[in-house]
């Protein structure tokens, strides 16, 4: 019956792919496109495509599978149950009890870690995912990583729902800094989209990039504020760890959800090793910086390489 299904949804894509090709020949002739405005259109004209695309995903991970929307929670829950065994073992070595804020820092700081990484394991192989369809039709190719991360972004949801209703109970009082949330998590999705057009395309041409993705995956939380605060690396570890992709995505939801802090307004510590700066607003410009940044690079990338996805795939 899965395998049924899963032809069905294929074939319903390949309709869907039939149909936008069809309607792109009467608008632009046999011009490429190349431009990243120009890709964009043409990404929007192809919604539903990319809808049957996010509807696929979203059918073989829950309802074609034994957890159903668990899997939305799985990873979060294993990421902040590291990060508590980590803390606590910290505040056994120094003496200091753990808070309650101290773990609803940890489930605020897993959701975009969780999505993030979850997004690029995915997106990295779905153009090799479904190289039957590349080879027969034209559709915009950059919508089968952006479907990855769209059908990702429902596991961020769910877990956001959960944690939200959670982290009261852990002596966090939601304000109206929280509110920085919504515009921090869309920078993200647009630094995740560009990051899974580069590594989805990379993956085509270089068959073991979706090793060096989940090795990079597996050890990079150690890199950002996920497990450990940036003042407990002292002035030059953090600027060295805010300055890593992700670390100011996820540090400016921590501060603004679970501290109520202004992310107009700059945060320093007193620590034994001196003055931290774990907070600048200038870090807001660096995360618009990347993540549109990354956005269009991946566009230009995806699409100038994209003519030899149908030999290659």
């Amino acid at each position: 019956m899965h395998i049924v299904a899963k032809q069905s949804e294929n074939s319903i894509a390949s309709v869907q792919a039939a149909r936008f090709a069809d309607g792109l020949k009467h608008q632009r002739g046999n011009k490429p496109i190349s431009s990243a405005t120009g890709v964009l259109r043409e990404l929007w004209r192809s919604r539903d495509l990319v809808y049957q695309f996010v509807l696929r995903d979203l059918t073989i991970r829950y309802v074609q599978a034994v957890m159903g929307f668990a899997w939305a929670l799985l990873m979060p829950v294993l990421i902040v149950g590291a990060g508590v065994i980590f803390r606590l073992v910290v505040s056994t070595l120094s003496g200091k009890p753990m808070e309650g804020s101290s773990v609803a820092s940890l489930a605020v700081k897993a959701l975009p870690w969780a999505f993030f990484s979850g997004a690029i394991s995915l997106s990295t192989q779905s153009i090799l995912a479904h190289a039957n369809l590349i080879g027969k039709i034209y559709f915009p190719r950059e919508s089968l990583p952006i479907a990855s991360v769209l059908a990702q972004s429902v596991d961020l949801l769910i877990g956001l729902a959960i944690v939200l209703l959670v982290i009261p109970f852990l002596g966090v009082n939601l304000g109206l800094t929280a509110l920085w949330g919504l515009p921090v998590m869309f920078a993200l999705m647009l630094f995740t989209v560009g990051c899974a057009l580069i590594f989805s395309c990379a993956n085509l041409f270089f068959r073991d990039v979706k090793y060096l993705v989940q090795v990079v995956l597996n050890f990079g939380v150690f890199a950002t504020p996920v497990f450990f605060e940036p003042q407990l690396l002292g002035p030059v570890g953090s600027k060295i760890m805010m300055r890593l992709p992700l670390s100011p995505f996820i540090e400016a939801i921590d501060l603004a959800v679970v501290h109520n802090t202004n992310l107009l307004h700059p945060v320093l510590l007193m620590t034994p090793k001196g003055m931290v700066e774990v907070w600048a607003p200038w870090m807001l410009v660096y995360m618009a910086a990347l993540s549109i940044g990354c956005f269009w690079a991946g566009l230009r990338v995806f699409r100038s390489a994209s003519a030899k996805f149908a030999e290659m795939a």
